[in-house]
């Protein structure tokens, strides 16, 4: 059992550290969780003490094998609680991770375990983020930002890297929500700015900041 707090960081450190190889810093967490750098080197000692973190002063931080268990079990049960929020509910793609954020702290197993096959066993969540099986395995699709895309290039919207109610508002608003298809139709020089073609029909221009934040399977 971990306390709500200690499950955010184990949580935020997860997320900074995927996909990088180098320890996560101090500063890094305080920005993520919005706390100060002074309570965030507190809790690093309470989780350093019941080894689920490997910490050094001034070094960062690395999650041990516990730590990541203890993190990608909470990733699960947050992705199955919006699934369950969106098709089972009617809540919206961007209504759900506030919500979720409360109910991942649910700690009965045998209760996210019957969610899960309630469910049908979903692999990813409404965002397209991939959901853990109950071993704690993850099938990471290969996703490119459409910001790495080049003109012709075509693919599926099959994920977002920003979360946040108005970006998801705005993607609604543009029609670029999950299995969305498009092609890229130019790549604006002057300031990044991206035209795009959707379900080849659909004109739409889109700035990099919002390219960068949408990923396609090609």
């Amino acid at each position: 059992m971990h306390s709500f707090t200690e499950e955010n960081y184990l949580k935020a450190i997860y997320h900074l550290s995927e996909g990088n190889t180098m320890a996560v810093s101090t500063n890094q967490i305080a920005e993520m969780t919005s706390t100060k750098a002074a309570s965030v080197t507190d809790m690093l000692k309470k989780l350093a003490e019941k080894k689920l973190i490997n910490y050094i002063k001034y070094q960062g931080v690395t999650l041990t094998s516990t730590g990541i268990n203890a993190a990608v079990n909470i990733i699960r049960k947050h992705r199955l609680w919006e699934v369950f929020l969106v098709e089972k509910l009617g809540f919206k793609w961007d209504e759900v991770h506030d919500i979720a954020e409360e109910l991942e702290h649910i700690n009965s197993e045998t209760l996210i375990n019957r969610l899960d096959d309630f469910l049908g066993n979903p692999v990813a969540d409404p965002h397209g983020d991939p959901i853990p099986d109950r071993s704690g395995l993850i099938n990471h699709k290969k996703l490119v930002k459409i910001s790495d895309m080049q003109t012709g290039e075509s693919g599926t919207v099959s994920g977002v890297s920003e979360h946040s109610s108005v970006f998801l508002k705005l993607l609604e608003k543009l029609g670029l929500t999950l299995g969305t298809k498009i092609i890229i139709s130019e790549l604006i020089e002057f300031d990044g700015s991206i035209m795009l073609t959707i379900d080849q029909k659909t004109e739409r221009t889109i700035s990099r900041e919002v390219a960068k934040n949408i990923l396609v399977i090609l």
